[in-house]
């Protein structure tokens, strides 16, 4: 499998933006490689061999494909294509008339006792990706993104969820703490989110070793 391949599985993995620097070390590239892969998957999404502005800031490029990619700096993410926008506009309408379902409300109700939680941490819990329905609680207002707290160079390490101020006053509750049990809620969700740090140090004190 080519590196424009596996970029294009990366993006549509991950659902969300991506610094250009995880990318690399994911796809174990170089920056040079990186952006050619760039180059080339905007052409095909795009149907046309014709020369691209990939990496400049707010970067959009016009396609015949439902895909595109978005490049915003040093950041890039695969989202609808423009031309897309009233099919997805149509499409969310009928979405937000639909009831939250089983996964929306479980996911909803992590994101309410253990917040600011990562997708990782939310998925671990769950058992199963939660891109969709994560992407689905934005659109419906019930839940907000944030860029996790910058690391020493300067580099946001990833996004945060948290409930939105509008889904407290929907569930009628003042604040966060006069959920139903909160206290032992919270106490059983941060029991799980230390389980999968020690797998985690666990998994790279094995890779260390072998």
């Amino acid at each position: 499998m080519n590196l424009e391949s596996k970029l294009e599985a990366l993006l549509f993995f991950k659902c969300e933006p991506m610094t250009k620097k995880k990318a690399e070390t994911a796809l174990e590239c170089t920056r040079e490689e990186l952006e050619n892969a760039l180059i080339s998957l905007t052409k095909t999404l795009a149907g046309t061999d014709a020369s691209t502005n990939v990496g400049t800031d707010e970067d959009t490029t016009s396609t015949n494909r439902g895909l595109c990619i978005i490049s915003n700096g040093d950041e890039i993410e695969m989202r609808t294509a423009p031309e897309m926008s009233d099919f997805i506009m149509k499409m969310t309408k009928e979405e937000l008339a639909r009831d939250l379902g089983r996964a929306g409300l479980e996911t909803l109700t992590i994101i309410l006792y253990k917040h600011p939680i990562k997708r990782s941490e939310i998925d671990y819990i769950r058992g199963v990706n939660s891109s969709f329905i994560l992407r689905n609680l934005l659109i419906r207002g019930l839940i907000e993104r944030l860029t996790e707290r910058e690391d020493i160079l300067g580099q946001g390490r990833g996004f945060l969820y948290k409930p939105t101020i509008d889904l407290l006053a929907h569930l009628g509750v003042s604040k966060i703490e006069d959920l139903p049990e909160y206290a032992t809620v919270k106490a059983e969700f941060d029991n799980f989110a230390t389980e999968e740090e020690r797998a985690e140090t666990k998994e790279k004190s094995e890779n260390n070793e072998s």
